[in-house]
């Protein structure tokens, strides 16, 4: 490990740690993606004379640059230093979002979405590489924890201001976008770059990390990932603002507050993982995970209003705020130093190709296997929702392996 990795037995958060803070706002971007945007998925139908399917892309060309960028991105971090591929990436993260404010056509949104979703193909992933480059033992899972609790509190806060901006105009949400050209000054200003991070030899790294990502434990963490990150960005993260905004008629802002519900939990409880991974191990609290996650799809699926939709999110963010500390840290201690960004870009990459396909067939299979959209997200949620709560059952014994 680094040099920066000491005090191993000290869990407090190193506030006074520059790396901290770049590692912080490098998440946020990373999450500010999808959730700012998904409260005006509803007001680009009538802006831009598309269907729901074609609403699907919006996320689609977002997320679809990282299935393929994030593991090259990943070994070009291993070797040539990870401040050089974080601080373009976020440039280009702010500079094609907040070019998204100036389309005229739908398909010039969805080029310049697919230009932000390069940028922000491994912001995330870097930003949790950095963590175990700079951290060891209980500070690392106290850091880990704080970082997916700031996660958290973006993706809460990103809602509300992207429906809140996007009752001025339907573009305003894009212009927000360019604090990641900040954040990457920010970096460029302030991120050491981690000592031992740098691999010579492509072949034999390249080696290593297949003999890595074929071993049953990272696939059933693969596994794990594609189904939270298929079901969250097909059922909550689009289906839901539009069933939300057909069956009961909610404005932007009002369904930007029901989608918070999930990060506000997320963020408490992914706080306090630095005390809850005493409690219980990361394949336990895996599991656990994704039985909140059927619960919260189930109870959404019964719920008779929007109050009791936010309600029933609560849960998928207490499966938020367990599971994902518990993937990364699993991940991060799996690894050797030299291999942890190009393993991280894998786990970026799966969870990408989730993001991608969920919103894409919930919006299709809705349009067109059902009677109208409306039922179609009501049995589609329902039928994930039983689906994922019995993998709850599956997931600890392979991860156990």
């Amino acid at each position: 490990m680094g040099a920066q990795q000491t005090e191993t037995r000290d869990s407090s958060i190193p506030w006074h740690s520059s790396a901290l803070y770049v590692i912080l706002s490098s998440s946020l971007m990373g999450v500010m993606g999808v959730s700012l945007v998904s409260p005006v998925l509803p007001s680009l139908r009538p802006a831009f004379g598309v269907s729901d399917a074609q609403i699907g892309l919006v996320i689609t060309a977002y997320t679809l640059p990282g299935i393929f960028l994030t593991p090259f991105v990943g070994l070009v971090a291993d070797r040539i230093g990870r401040r050089r591929v974080i601080v373009p990436l976020l440039f280009t993260f702010g500079i094609g979002g907040a070019g998204i404010a100036f389309a005229t056509s739908f398909t010039e949104l969805l080029a310049l979405r697919f230009v932000q979703g390069v940028g922000a193909s491994a912001l995330v992933t870097l930003a949790v590489t950095l963590i175990g480059d700079f951290y060891d033992g209980p500070r690392q899972n106290a850091v880990m924890g704080i970082n997916s609790s700031m996660l958290g509190t973006g993706a809460a806060a990103y809602p509300l201001i992207g429906g809140a901006l996007a009752g001025i105009r339907w573009n305003a949400p894009f212009l927000f976008f360019g604090v990641g050209i900040l954040v990457g000054v920010f970096a460029a200003i302030a991120l050491p770059e981690p000592e031992s991070t740098h691999s010579s030899d492509v072949r034999t790294y390249v080696g290593r990390l297949r003999d890595v990502v074929v071993h049953p434990q990272a696939l059933a963490i693969f596994a794990a990932i594609f189904a939270i990150f298929f079901v969250f960005y097909g059922a909550i993260q689009t289906a839901l603002p539009l069933l939300l905004s057909d069956e009961f008629a909610l404005s932007s802002g009002e369904i930007g507050l029901t989608l918070a519900m999930v990060s506000v939990a997320g963020a408490v409880v992914s706080s306090q993982y630095g005390r809850i991974s005493n409690w219980r191990s990361a394949p336990e609290l895996i599991a656990l995970g994704f039985v909140a996650y059927g619960v919260s799809l189930l109870g959404v699926w019964i719920a008779p209003s929007p109050l009791f939709v936010g309600a029933a999110l609560l849960a998928f963010g207490v499966g938020f705020g367990i599971v994902m500390p518990s993937v990364d840290t699993t991940i991060v201690q799996f690894v050797s130093d030299r291999l942890r960004a190009g393993m991280m870009g894998m786990r970026t990459s799966v969870l990408r190709l989730g993001q991608t396909l969920g919103p894409v067939s919930f919006t299709y299979l809705a349009e067109t296997a059902f009677d109208s959209p409306i039922d179609g997200y009501r049995w589609l949620v329902l039928g994930f929702g039983v689906v994922i709560l019995l993998s709850g059952l599956l997931v600890y014994p392979l991860l156990r392996r």
